[in-house]
């Protein structure tokens, strides 16, 4: 069973909250609703692909560290 919050979600909470925006500030860079966002965050919506990178792009992290598959955030090389 799951945790209420996997780890791909709990990082971008932890990544939004460590540069003191809101949920209504991230989903204005999305392009999205605060609460199709706020499901991404909570686990009840699967995040696209095309979020991710945009995600992994605004915070300058790889979408691995998104993903939970590392716990260095440090960006890839251009």
């Amino acid at each position: 069973m799951m945790s209420a919050i996997s780890v791909p979600y709990k990082n971008i909470r932890n990544l939004r909250e460590d540069h003191d925006l809101t949920q209504a500030d991230v989903a204005k860079i999305l392009n999205c609703s605060q609460v199709a966002y706020s499901y991404y965050e909570i686990g009840r919506r699967d995040i696209p692909t095309e979020v991710l990178i945009k995600l992994a792009k605004f915070y300058n992290c790889s979408t691995d560290y998104l993903l939970g598959l590392t716990s260095n955030a440090k960006a890839y090389p251009s």
